[in-house]
């Protein structure tokens, strides 16, 4: 079963609710949900990571993919909620230039 739930908010952006890990076992997992999301036209993703306690290079390779997956398809994606641990694997890999954390769903395409 996935760790993983869509919430569709609109035709074209959805949030994807992670569970509380993004590790090797799941990073695959979270590529097949925003494939899914991006496939049905919703390519303005957030990834809400209030729950995920724990992200190693594997999860963090899967936000990548799924950037690059969300912007060929003509949309984005952004991360929101992030605990301690997640924003310490994105500022040392300098990946928060890129996956710039936004502190809720809500919030993370008001722009």
């Amino acid at each position: 079963m996935s760790q993983f739930t869509i919430d569709e908010v609109s035709p074209e952006r959805a949030i994807i609710r992670a569970g509380n890990r993004l590790n090797m076992v799941s990073a695959p997992q979270l590529r097949e949900t925003v494939n899914k999301a991006v496939n049905s036209g919703r390519s303005h993703v957030v990834v809400d990571l209030s729950a995920t306690e724990f992200m190693d290079s594997s999860g963090l390779g899967a936000l990548i993919g799924a950037l690059k997956t969300a912007r060929a398809a003509g949309g984005d994606l952004r991360i929101a909620a992030a605990g301690q641990q997640v924003l310490m694997v994105l500022q040392l890999s300098n990946m928060d230039r890129i996956l710039r954390p936004y502190d809720d769903p809500a919030t993370a395409f008001a722009d």
